[in-house]
């Protein structure tokens, strides 16, 4: 599993560990990770052009010391000084005895943009609110840069705590991370900006509980439901999809393809889209009842395509079992029915559903993705899957948020998020929790979405087509 944590848990970690160690070891433990992936990147590092984009923190440190490694094996390198009477000043001579060269920060953007590597040392991970206005012009020179940009622990700009960024950050190409991943590197838009992410363990000893957590395929693999010898479809758990309606019919059709792939052993239907699911899918239980007349289930999906159906919504909050709910289901929830439930209860908004929920304007929570997974949890006393770019879980008891690490672009098309519904919902009766069968099924959905594009558009269809070659994926 990766992890990554707050700047306050890494700042105590890296203080324990430098009152055990000999003055300095520990940046140049960084360093030479650093000055390492930068050698890859290059390739050939003799007669090569670095330039270093210094400031006057820890990462300026890194970075000089780095640029000495490179400079001792034929580099040319240069260090542009943003704060020249701050720099570390260790680092700035180990540069010069490399016969490294320093430059002022006005001639900067000429160097950068024919450099064949930058290396961005401006802020480090304490920085806030986007890049001082002397710095915007070297991280533009970069963005204009032939070379690759090197960022050191965390590009320049963005928020390491929160992945927020407010104003102009450096855009790399690799970053650089030491210790531990920091929030910001997984959760855009802050990823965005970071590329490849390259961790170079410094020893660092930390808390057992991160702030992040993503999933590997291992992870999944343990999570993953597995029927046994006398497992029947009522052992492996019954969902119950209440969910589309005369105009959207097709929202019922989806929820119940990926319940169907989730691992339940079977998925009764309740809403008016009966048909149009039997067409589709034979196997389904169908029942025009009502959610307290559809039979037993183990858990409840509400709210894809159901219009303005209150009454079906607060029916089914109303069962003790875990309930998913998703699109209409969430504007049409009762907040407080919500927050008095007994069991568990998972809500799977988009930034604008979020957003309603919360209300603040959609740009609020696509821009602080993981402050509003928080909040929203919070207020309703649920788990929380934010949907997008990075899909968070949040769980109303705090803890570890989880981030998903699989994807792509393609994923956002119509239906797909009434595919995840269903697969979410299926996880839930088979018996994960709420925060499991969150991750892991936007885990799976996010590979089946890989799996089925393949580099090319893709229907919501084809991704729950694909859930179960993810997950033969996953099982290895």
């Amino acid at each position: 599993m990766r992890t990554a944590y707050s700047v306050e848990t890494v700042r105590n970690a890296e203080r324990e560990l430098m009152a055990r160690l000999p003055e300095g070891a520990l940046m140049q433990r960084a360093a030479a990770g650093l000055a390492a992936a930068c050698a890859d990147l290059l390739g050939r590092v003799y007669g090569s052009r670095v330039v270093l984009l210094v400031g006057s923190g820890d990462n300026g440190g890194d970075a000089l010391y780095a640029g000495a490694r490179l400079a001792r094996r034929g580099a040319g390198v240069t260090a542009v000084l943003l704060a020249p009477e701050r720099a570390h000043a260790a680092g700035l001579a180990a540069l010069r005895r490399a016969g490294g060269r320093v430059a002022a920060a006005g001639d900067g953007e000429t160097l950068v943009e024919g450099a064949d590597l930058v290396v961005d040392g401006i802020v480090g991970i304490g920085g806030k609110g986007g890049l001082r206005p002397d710095a915007v012009p070297l991280a533009a020179a970069a963005g204009r840069s032939r070379g690759a940009v090197v960022a050191v622990d965390l590009p320049s700009g963005v928020d390491a705590d929160t992945g927020e960024v407010h104003g102009h950050a450096v855009r790399a190409d690799l970053t650089v991370t030491f210790g531990t991943h920091k929030p910001g590197l997984l959760i855009d838009p802050a990823r965005e900006y970071a590329g490849s992410v390259r961790l170079v363990d410094i020893g660092l000893d930390l808390p057992v509980e991160p702030e992040l957590e993503a999933l590997q395929h291992e992870d999944v693999a343990r999570l993953l439901p597995v029927p046994g010898a006398e497992s029947d479809k009522y052992r492996r758990g019954v969902v119950g999809i209440a969910a589309g309606s005369a105009r959207y019919p097709g929202a019922a059709v989806l929820a119940v393809s990926g319940a169907l792939r989730g691992g339940a052993g079977a998925v009764r239907y309740v809403g008016p889209a009966g048909d149009a699911v039997i067409a589709r899918y034979p196997e389904t239980l169908v029942s025009d009842q009502g959610p307290k007349h559809a039979g037993r289930v183990q858990a409840w999906v509400v709210g894809p395509g159901a219009g303005d159906d209150a009454a079906t919504v607060a029916e089914v909050l109303a069962a003790d079992v875990p309930v998913l709910i998703d699109a209409d289901g969430l504007r049409l929830a009762d907040a407080e029915v919500v927050r008095g439930r007994r069991a568990p209860t998972l809500m799977t908004p988009h930034a604008g559903e979020a957003a309603a929920l919360l209300g603040v304007e959609r740009g609020e929570v696509e821009g602080g993705r993981l402050t509003a997974a928080r909040e929203l949890a919070r207020r309703y006393g649920a788990t929380v899957l934010l949907k997008g770019s990075t899909t968070l879980v949040a769980d109303s008891g705090g803890g570890a948020v989880r981030v998903n690490p699989t994807g792509t672009g393609w994923l956002a098309t119509a239906g797909s998020g009434d595919v995840l519904s269903g697969l979410g919902g299926s996880l839930l009766a088979a018996g994960l929790s709420a925060v499991d069968a969150g991750s892991v099924g936007a885990y799976l959905h996010g590979l089946a979405g890989r799996l089925a594009a393949e580099g090319a558009p893709v229907g919501a269809h084809d991704v729950a087509d694909a859930v179960p070659g993810a997950w033969r994926n996953v099982l290895g």
